[in-house]
């Protein structure tokens, strides 16, 4: 296949719309590797039916509504406009109360509003989560750490600098205990990340934006193509993933 043919398939690929927070246009053209704790496991050894629940970054919902929670006590915040949408006609009808946010730091609720605050990947704010949690109330979120992708990222990239070099458990932990939480689990790994094609590399890319900033098929498409060459070798391009999760009780 022509350099331009390629270049023609590969935009395709970063023009591909993308919704919620779901991968299914490149399944199977990509895999990583589980990490050692199962994150709606440890959710739901904490969370009580009659808890007040806040979702914190729900993409589409997809997620919290395998949680099975009471709806009347469920809310979620998202940021990212499409998702907001798509929330407001998914989980609104179910009585589950959607806000959009725009600020990590100013969460829509009030003060004390939750015995219970989830969060998978989303960014937040450790005053913001101890002013809305209860007494007593849990925090829980699962993270994606500061050298998430950042191989991928030089591969793609040139000059590539990671934006949140301090972002792991270590730093996060002396954040919380700071703010008066108590660390109740603990845990990080480094599981590694295999995509099949280039053009599904290439979907990943665009849409996780912070990781792979000012990526396109047109800047980096030298690079895309050195890439083939890897892939033709080992028929995968590899990468490394960063995770680590805490569960921490308010103690206020």
């Amino acid at each position: 296949m022509n350099l331009e043919k390629l270049k023609e398939n590969w935009k395709r690929e970063e023009q591909y719309s993308f919704k919620g927070w779901d991968f299914f246009h490149i399944e199977k053209r990509w895999e990583h590797e589980q990490i050692p704790w199962d994150y709606k496991d440890i959710l739901l050894r904490y969370i009580k039916s009659s808890d007040k629940l806040l979702d914190m970054g729900t993409g589409g919902g997809e997620f919290l509504l395998t949680l099975n929670h009471p709806y009347k006590f469920t809310s979620v915040t998202e940021a990212y406009p499409p998702n907001v949408e798509m929330c407001k006609n998914k989980l609104s009808p179910l009585g589950i109360e959607v806000r959009q946010v725009f600020d990590d730091s100013d969460i829509p609720y009030e003060t004390n509003s939750f015995d219970i605050v989830i969060n998978r990947h989303e960014a937040f704010s450790v005053d913001e989560i101890s002013r809305i949690l209860k007494s007593g109330g849990y925090f829980i979120t699962q993270q994606v750490g500061g050298k998430n992708n950042n191989d991928l990222s030089e591969k793609l990239i040139d000059g590539f600098k990671p934006l949140f070099p301090k972002h792991d458990l270590k730093n996060n932990i002396k954040l919380l205990l700071k703010n008066g939480f108590k660390i109740i689990l603990s845990d990080e790994t480094f599981p590694k990340i295999k995509f099949y094609d280039i053009g599904a590399l290439v979907y990943f890319s665009k849409v996780i934006k912070w990781e792979f900033p000012d990526f396109s098929v047109d800047s980096c498409f030298k690079n895309l193509c050195k890439l083939k060459k890897e892939l033709k070798e080992k028929g995968y391009i590899s990468g490394t993933s960063h995770r680590f999760i805490i569960v921490a009780r308010s103690q206020k």
